[in-house]
């Protein structure tokens, strides 16, 4: 049975437009594939420990291949157990408002959480870093209020597609799709263009189902 993970990042609830185009098209996958197993992680609502001084001594003391004293054991087992739902999925689901330029704070907390060697990556001295997480596809559903893709640097700078795109390409994940509502408040018609997003995801899913193969980069 396939698996996909569903990460909500917004605080806002019924009123994130992130999280509605991303339900629209997970209704239309679900729809389609009733088959589908769905987890849910609300980063607002779930309980995500601290990445603080024992998380990141655990972390760096795996990745050289030390032994973890008790307190780091504690920690790295903690975050593993969350790495390692992360890692379970076979498709992800992200809903991402712009936070000035980035991404939620909760999310970026959660990304320092999940990222770890073994888990969803692993390093060689001579070559560097390679992703763990083979074979998967992300869908990631964006939204600001003010920037858009193709407006000037006066108003605002995409730093959160980019490095969500560069963080799944670091831990393996290359099949990307992205769906876009931006920008939410400076439209002449804003719930035209907001339909238009929902209708998009839809689409989108509907492509998932017929096909049936990795899903390839494309901006929408």
């Amino acid at each position: 049975m396939t698996k996909l993970l569903f990460i909500k990042a917004s605080p806002r609830g019924s009123a994130s437009r992130s999280v509605a185009v991303a339900e629209a098209y997970l209704s239309a996958l679900r729809t389609s594939r009733p088959d589908i197993e769905i987890d849910v992680i609300d980063l607002w609502q779930e309980d995500l420990p601290e990445f603080d001084g024992n998380s990141s001594n655990a972390k760096l003391t795996v990745i050289k291949g030390g032994i973890l004293d008790d307190s780091q054991q504690t920690a790295w087992d903690q975050i593993s157990r969350i790495a390692e739902r992360f890692a379970a999925a076979d498709q992800y689901l992200f809903a991402v408002p712009m936070w000035n330029g980035g991404i939620p704070y909760r999310l970026k907390l959660y990304i320092d959480i999940i990222h770890q060697p073994g888990i969803l990556f692993g390093f060689d001295p001579t070559s560097g870093y390679f992703g763990l997480l083979k074979g998967k596809t992300a869908t990631l559903a964006y939204t600001s209020g003010v920037y858009a893709p193709d407006v000037g640097p006066s108003f605002g700078s995409d730093f959160h597609s980019t490095y969500l795109k560069w963080w799944l390409g670091q831990v393996g994940i290359t099949a990307i799709e992205e769906l876009r509502f931006q920008p939410t408040l400076r439209n002449a018609d804003a719930e035209t263009a907001f339909a238009l997003a929902l209708a998009n995801a839809r689409q989108m899913a509907d492509q998932v189902v017929v096909s049936q193969i990795p899903i390839s980069t494309s901006s929408h």
